[in-house]
């Protein structure tokens, strides 16, 4: 490097490299076709701008492969347009408030816990709470609850968690059930009220002897 800088000694810090000039004739190396071969999609102008996931007009492998199971609705958590995802914060984060102080969303985001109250937050259940609070969230699990409830404090849910409905199994009726066992001895056939004719007693004949008879 020179002693000193002048714009006669002046050069680039690392080594330029020229940008490739396309169709500037067969002498260029990149002439005529400009390196994009003969005809087809990629030759065109634009065709470089597709959009992702696009396959050229055949069926795309998103919609060749199988979809997972589950729900797809508003309470789907977090798939689908319908996000509903929450903002977690554990109770072990909440001994940072003072005996008997009243938590609620914007408390939690005045003190740096979420970011802003945009978002739903749901109480989390892990560590341990020694401090009676007063917590305000829009949803809260069953472990928090307790632990909260258990230091003395109490909760308030902003929003209702929706039961999923189940399907009810057709039960079957004790009357029902019994139906087919009463009808059950009428399909085995009746047996006879007549008792059958027994064979007679032999002992009341003569026994038949080899002796002649006596005249």
């Amino acid at each position: 490097m020179p002693e000193e800088l002048n714009l006669s000694n002046l050069k680039p810090a690392s080594p330029r490299k020229d940008r490739k000039r396309v169709g500037r004739g067969l002498g260029s190396g990149k002439g005529r076709y400009s390196g994009r071969g003969i005809k087809g999609q990629k030759s065109r102008s634009g065709s470089h701008k597709m959009r992702a996931g696009f396959e050229g007009g055949q069926m795309p492998i998103y919609m060749r492969l199988g979809k997972q199971r589950g729900s797809y609705s508003k309470d789907a958590m977090p798939m689908g347009p319908h996000r509903t995802s929450t903002v977690p914060v554990n109770v072990r984060d909440l001994d940072r408030f003072d005996e008997g102080a009243e938590v609620t969303p914007e408390t939690l985001a005045q003190i740096g816990l979420i970011r802003n109250t945009r978002v739903d937050v749901k109480i989390l259940g892990h560590g341990d709470l020694k401090k009676k609070l007063t917590v305000t969230a829009h949803f809260f699990s069953a472990s928090a609850r307790e632990k909260i409830e258990g230091a003395g404090g109490s909760v308030t849910a902003l929003k209702e968690v929706k039961q999923k409905r189940r399907r009810k199994k057709a039960a079957t009726t004790p009357a029902a059930a019994s139906a087919p066992a009463a009808e059950a001895p009428e399909d085995q056939p009746q047996s006879s009220a007549e008792p059958e004719p027994q064979a007679e007693d032999s002992t009341d004949e003569p026994a038949a002897t080899d002796e002649p008879a006596e005249e």
